[in-house]
């Protein structure tokens, strides 16, 4: 889904795009938000494969305009203001794209980028930015930790649940955790259980805080059914709690790190990276029990995870394509074009993706392209890495 008020992806198409979504976000019970100064850490390492031959070492997942005119990750900054300003964020990302990332992000401090010496994993990301806030903004200063490449529909809502989490983060001397209502059986999503409610006059459905019962990191797709039917909720990938208790749950719970919070705490980045090993938050931490709380998030959030996600992130026209770049649709519904040269023109398909680079056509059912592990591995190397084979 496009933001409100947001500019849609340029292309032209048989159909007009069209807004199916009401223009408001629902209005829940108006919970206290935080005016303390929050932090945020932004997790964007990674190439993200499945977004070939779009993304490249050269040109990595964050960076790519899959949803705007902007970056993911431009956009995901942007989003966060006023709320947290540039200056407040931290980018957490990997030595091979570091350089992409500087040139892109010319709002953020060169301080702000945090380069990992290696990949470590977002748990160890965490503690790394849970530790530069503490240094400093002080041990107590709220932070959010989040992931770049998440879509939202209504960023004032957003931001306002970031400040509401905040509250109840400052409050409950708790993590919490945005929850989001599913929508479909989704296997690759983490999922929340919701428990007993922190205030009983404001359930979960009013927009009330609740306890977390279990926490369950890409299940079954029969698990996600039956925790969907029980109430469970998506986990947005959006944490939000002071930089101490960050810090002090990963170092009860999350073994991977424990031999390296001593170097970390003392300023030694080599020590700590050459003590831990590597593990995510959602399996590392949130798996293991701390006391988590969960605030539900209605701004139309989505997981810009595959290619067959954008038709869900972007805007469709009257018969379900999405379009960058220039094309035309006859007869044809559900397809997803990114076109960077030349006119890509469907007729009488369906349910296909068609990515055109400089010296590059890539076409495939949608439901094939959310596992592109075993194309890439039949490819040459040098495809993988440049699919164009350095083109204009």
């Amino acid at each position: 889904m496009m933001e409100r008020g947001a500019q849609g992806p340029s292309g032209s198409a048989s159909g007009t795009a069209t807004t199916v979504h009401p223009s408001v976000a629902p209005q829940r019970v108006a919970l206290p938000e935080s005016d303390a100064p929050l932090w945020a850490i932004v997790f964007a390492g990674g190439i993200g494969s499945r977004f070939w031959p779009l993304s490249t070492p050269s040109r990595p997942k964050p960076l790519l305009r899959l949803v705007s005119e902007q970056p993911l990750l431009v956009d995901t900054v942007h989003r966060l203001a006023p709320a947290i300003p540039a200056d407040r964020v931290l980018v957490l990302t990997s030595r091979d794209i570091a350089p992409a990332i500087r040139e892109a992000l010319v709002t953020v401090p060169e301080m702000n980028i945090l380069v990992e010496p290696r990949p470590l994993g977002t748990a160890a990301a965490l503690a790394w930015g849970a530790q530069e806030v503490a240094r400093r903004a002080g041990p107590h200063t709220l932070c959010v930790a989040m992931h770049a490449d998440l879509a939202v529909g209504y960023p004032d809502e957003f931001r306002r649940v970031l400040r509401r989490a905040g509250a109840v983060a400052e409050r409950e001397d708790a993590l919490v955790a945005v929850g989001v209502r599913p929508t479909r059986v989704e296997p690759g999503f983490g999922y929340i259980q919701p428990g007993a409610a922190v205030d009983a006059s404001h359930p979960l459905g009013d927009g009330g805080v609740h306890e977390v019962s279990a926490f369950v990191e890409k299940p079954s797709a029969a698990e996600a059914a039956a925790r969907i039917e029980s109430g469970a909720l998506w986990h947005a990938g959006i944490l939000v709690g002071t930089a101490t208790g960050f810090l002090s749950q990963l170092d009860e719970r999350t073994l991977e790190l424990r031999d390296g919070f001593d170097a970390l705490r003392a300023g030694n980045l080599p020590a700590f990276v050459g003590s831990i090993r590597s593990v995510g938050i959602e399996r590392g931490l949130l798996e293991r029990g701390p006391r988590l709380l969960v605030i539900p998030g209605d701004f139309e959030w989505d997981d810009v995870g595959t290619w067959a996600s954008l038709r869900r992130a972007r805007a469709l026209d009257d018969d379900g394509n999405g379009v960058v770049g220039s094309a035309h649709f006859v007869d044809a519904d559900s397809n997803i074009v990114h076109g960077e040269t030349g006119v890509v023109v469907l007729y009488g398909v369906s349910k296909m993706l068609v990515v055109t680079l400089p010296g590059l056509t890539f076409v495939t059912p949608l439901e094939r392209a959310s596992d592109l592990k075993p194309l890439l591995d039949a490819l040459p190397g040098s495809m993988r890495i440049d699919p164009t084979g350095g083109a204009a």
